[in-house]
């Protein structure tokens, strides 16, 4: 580890915590329906939507109906987003003529844009057309993202209101989250993309001469704009196959440095959103608190063990970090934190090959993903899975000193708990389950690029992602067979609308209820004893469910290599 490397890591967290009371508190004037400064542009558009879709601002939705309509809306993003797929071939904006995506790719790339997962088992210059790219994955990924944003603005409806009916209306939810905040955002990101490099383009792809004669054909398209949403809707779905490892999509430091403030901006200033909402902005940096240590712990870890190296390496005579797979651009220290960063962030936008890092550098990102991904998480869903925790954290805080749990006045009962506890396990049931079967399937552990315990954390780094709803892949699984393509869509619907409905349960209950009078007896949820009772919970959670399946695959991976045996 260097100098030079820890300031690169702390002058990024001190962006990020400039950027989370401004953002936090555009983003609540732009729920909370007050006028902001892009308001005489927008409000015409907006009611001019709610108009075309039936509906108002003015109308609220009971928690079913909420839930009820976003599920419809990912459905027929489903449909939508298959066909195009299935019929890329006729379609136009497809200067490179690729033909129809296949049947299981194709359902499997669908449900992975609509989960927000954005989960990649093809190469996007090399089998999707641009129609696809552009009205299918970054149109995916606005609504995905703003889906999430509008699920824990409802939840934090939810804590704020006291005998109500409803949770707001998901129609106006969704539009403000894309017409207000990812919209003009994703704009101004294009545009510096664009200036630092990043093709933009509906021409067709570049054909080149090399030095040797040979004939090259360089892909090229829009890819800017879908640079932009994914990173800062925390999608992750890359243009190109190689990711942010490609220099089309990450031209330099810089265009690096504004992708890994984009994946955390928004998340972070959620937080925020929470405390201003709730009325005690202290609530919300309690939660940003949590992240926080989580997330330095994390960063911290990784870069020491890939900052260690290989001590096989080191046997050799050879001294440094371990630089295979990563980019000479950004060296260790960039690559580890954004590693840490796309997977506490639900993003799986990826600079580095995770499937190259060291057994414990690799295992960092897979924990990240296993604990719900509540260290900032994806848009909205880190918030709202953060918030699972909390309910369960203050219903251990009311065992122990035998009161009622409550949170922000409201009392946290048996319903809230269960569904809390249905939201946290379905993601174990996921990750663990499939990895099971497939490790005793031949075919599935065939499409392994390793042995061992290296070839076992390939299966289980797939299926945490996907029910993570991450879509960064380890590496060296060959991912694009009809039981992985079948097998990873369903934990990916698992993790993202499993996860859903026990959160918009928790809303619906919560909102109905009176809010309780501070007392003596009440525990304070804004200080540093919840804080750490928080980080506990998470962990707790985590280790138990997980350590087990961590300890037969990286951790013994580490340990052989201390031995001298490699996978």
């Amino acid at each position: 580890m260097t100098l030079n490397g820890w300031i690169q890591i702390l002058v990024y967290c001190g962006i990020i915590i400039l950027l989370v009371k401004p953002l936090g508190g555009y983003m609540t004037r732009v729920f909370n329906g007050e006028r902001t400064f892009l308001s005489p542009v927008l409000v015409p558009v907006e009611r001019g939507l709610y108009r075309i879709a039936g509906t108002s601002e003015r109308d609220e939705q009971h928690w079913t109906t909420y839930t009820a309509a976003l599920l419809l809306f990912s459905l027929g993003g489903l449909i939508v987003l298959y066909a195009l797929q299935r019929f890329q071939g006729i379609l136009p904006y497809n200067p490179a003529g690729m033909t129809a995506t296949e049947p299981g790719l194709a359902f499997n790339s669908a449900v992975s844009f609509v989960t927000n997962t954005n989960w990649q088992n093809y190469g996007g210059e090399s089998s999707m057309s641009y129609l696809v790219q552009m009205a299918g994955f970054t149109v995916q990924n606005f609504v995905s993202a703003a889906t999430g944003i509008a699920i824990a603005i409802a939840l934090i409806r939810g804590f704020a209101r006291t005998s109500g009916k409803s949770v707001g209306n998901f129609w106006v939810d969704l539009t403000r989250s894309t017409l207000y905040i990812l919209l003009p955002i994703c704009i101004v990101l294009t545009l510096v993309y664009v200036y630092l490099g990043v093709p933009q383009t509906l021409g067709t792809y570049v054909d080149a001469t090399t030095l040797e004669g040979a004939k090259q054909t360089i892909a090229v398209g829009p890819v800017a704009s879908q640079l932009a949403i994914k990173m800062l809707g925390t999608n992750g779905g890359g243009f190109f196959n190689a990711n942010s490892a490609h220099p089309f999509e990450n031209p330099d430091a810089i265009s690096n440095f504004i992708q890994m403030v984009s994946i955390f901006a928004i998340g972070a200033a959620l937080t925020n959103v929470f405390g201003r909402m709730v009325g005690n902005q202290r609530q919300g940096w309690a939660l940003f608190a949590a992240m926080g240590v989580l997330f330095l712990a994390g960063v911290t870890a990784c870069y020491w063990s890939e900052a260690a190296g290989n001590p096989l390496v080191h046997a050799l005579g050879l001294d440094g970090g371990n630089m295979e797979g990563k980019e000479t651009r950004f060296g260790i220290a960039l690559s580890a934190l954004f590693a840490v960063i796309t997977t506490a962030a639900s993003c799986g936008g990826v600079n580095a090959m995770h499937d190259s890092f060291m057994a414990i550098g690799g295992m960092l990102p897979m924990i990240n993903m296993m604990l719900g991904e509540v260290i900032i998480g994806g848009v909205g869903a880190g918030l709202y899975g953060i918030l699972l925790y909390v309910v369960i954290a203050v219903f251990v805080a009311g065992l122990m000193v035998g009161r009622t749990p409550e949170y922000l006045g409201k009392k946290i009962e048996a319903k809230e708990v269960k569904m809390a506890m249905l939201g946290v396990l379905c993601l174990p049931l996921a990750m663990l389950g499939f990895t099971a079967i497939a490790c005793v399937l031949p075919s599935a552990v065939a499409a392994t690029g390793n042995s061992g315990p290296h070839g076992f954390s390939e299966i289980l780094y797939a299926y945490t992602s996907a029910a993570a709803n991450n879509g960064s892949a380890f590496g060296g699984l060959g991912g694009n067979t009809t039981w992985y393509n079948l097998t990873l869509a369903i934990g990916m619907l698992m993790g993202r609308f499993l996860v859903i409905i026990p959160v918009m349960a928790i809303a619906g209950s919560l909102v109905v209820k009176k809010t309780v009078p501070e007392s003596a007896g009440t525990f304070p949820t804004h200080g540093g004893l919840f804080v750490g009772l928080l980080i506990g919970v998470i962990l707790i959670v985590g280790g138990l469910t997980f350590f087990p399946a961590l300890a037969v695959g990286p951790i013994v991976e580490h340990l052989a290599i201390g031995l001298g045996q490699t996978f």
